[in-house]
């Protein structure tokens, strides 16, 4: 077990194998040593976590969903090290997308579920630029969208 997965471990998750993509483009690419991750949405056992943002889901659910977001993005940078997860050197950057109303201000917030996720799992490596921004609709309804570059080894 890596030493990032024995730190997931203490947190209590484990990575799920990656999620397959839905339409005609592949998961990751890696260009060099970056790994750019197609964006993830947040699923668990019932299905897709659907939602608005500012019209009956609350920043705390949607916080909730980024996080399951960031645990694909882990799950995808796994896969693109060939299963060792200690090849990641860093999270460059994350771009979240939040579905909300049009007066919805706090998209940050939202995406902090998941880069809060990052820091507490990885320490100083998951530290990164980010983008949370709004999205009118998001496919399937989901909460959340959020896609990455990592830097790997």
């Amino acid at each position: 077990m890596s030493s990032f997965e024995t730190r997931l471990a203490e947190l209590g998750v484990t990575l799920p194998d990656a999620p397959a993509p839905a339409a005609n483009y592949v998961p990751y690419v890696q260009v060099g040593d970056l790994v750019h991750v197609s964006g993830q949405v947040p699923m668990n056992e019932d299905g897709f976590i659907a939602g608005t943002l500012g019209d009956g889901m609350s920043v705390e659910d949607g916080a909730a969903a980024a996080r399951i977001c960031a645990i694909s993005l882990l799950a995808q940078v796994k896969a693109a090290c060939g299963g060792d997860l200690d090849r990641l050197v860093r999270v460059v950057k994350l771009v979240g997308f939040v579905n909300s109303t049009p007066d919805f201000g706090d998209q940050p917030k939202v995406i902090n579920g998941a880069s809060d996720f990052m820091v507490e799992a990885l320490g100083d490596a998951g530290r990164h630029a980010r983008s949370a921004v709004s999205a009118a609709s998001l496919p399937f309804g989901v909460a959340v969208e959020i896609e990455g570059i990592f830097q790997v080894k």
